[in-house]
């Protein structure tokens, strides 16, 4: 059976770090190992990483998501990777829903789930109010179901698997779009320049907060780093990411 690793960069989300952590524990049937890259966080993280055992790398300040990620990676071991944000909530069926689908076919490069949050067309509809709902609503949304599966052209990085051949072929994050936004966009053109498709996993329904941390650390300034990277992708591809939305 092969193994995972989940890789979840953190700045100052303790509270989150905790629940996501948590979630995984509870439901995460196939092997899988957690990496947690600290962006210099000031909330304890650290010693919770040790007291858990979990493996960790702390950065002495913020460097941002793709940063954080990169470093991540090239620790990892296992044979898929999976990037998450600290603010998503998993449940029943979610990791071996979503393998089951990248392993569907040779070609499929990267799989995410669906969602609440989220920009694009993982996002759904959901008609639950608190944790305990969503967890319930999964007892049937979580069911494997391959009729399910929908290719897209993008998917978002808040929880984006991949198989390690696709890190082998098309490499690292490009770290141009630090501290983050569109540097998911940009790997899935990528992956799909070198031929790889990309799955929505509609029977791996996960919960999604959504920005916290970004929000929490440029406020205001917040739009104004989405529009910069948003061009930084179209100097680069000279296209508008808005056309895989």
């Amino acid at each position: 059976m092969t193994m995972t690793s989940i890789i979840i960069p953190n700045y100052n989300g303790l509270h989150q770090l905790r629940a996501c952590v948590d979630s995984i524990r509870e439901y995460t049937a196939s092997p899988y190992e957690i990496i947690v890259v600290d962006n210099g966080s000031e909330d304890g993280t650290t010693t919770y990483c040790r007291s858990e055992k979990i493996t960790f790398i702390s950065l002495p300040a913020n460097a941002g998501f793709p940063v954080a990620c990169n470093l991540g990676l090239q620790l990892a071991c296992g044979d898929e990777l999976l990037l998450l944000n600290n603010d998503v909530i998993v449940s029943r069926n979610w990791l071996t829903n979503l393998k089951r689908a990248l392993y569907s076919a040779p070609d499929i490069g990267i799989v995410g789930p669906i969602t609440n949050y989220a920009s694009g067309r993982q996002q759904v509809k959901t008609y639950y109010e608190d944790i305990p709902a969503f967890h319930k609503i999964t007892e049937t949304s979580n069911v494997p179901d391959p009729s399910k599966w929908r290719e897209t052209h993008r998917l978002v990085g808040m929880c984006f698997l991949f198989k390690r051949e696709v890190l082998d072929v098309v490499g690292l994050l490009d770290e141009r779009f630090s501290p983050g936004h569109y540097e998911d966009d940009d790997y899935c053109f990528r992956v799909r320049l070198f031929g790889y498709r990309l799955l929505i996993a509609g029977d791996a329904l996960v919960h999604h907060e959504g920005s916290v941390s970004f929000k929490q650390v440029y406020h205001g300034g917040w739009q104004e780093l989405v529009e910069r990277n948003r061009k930084l992708f179209i100097e680069k591809w000279n296209t508008d990411p808005a056309a895989f939305i």
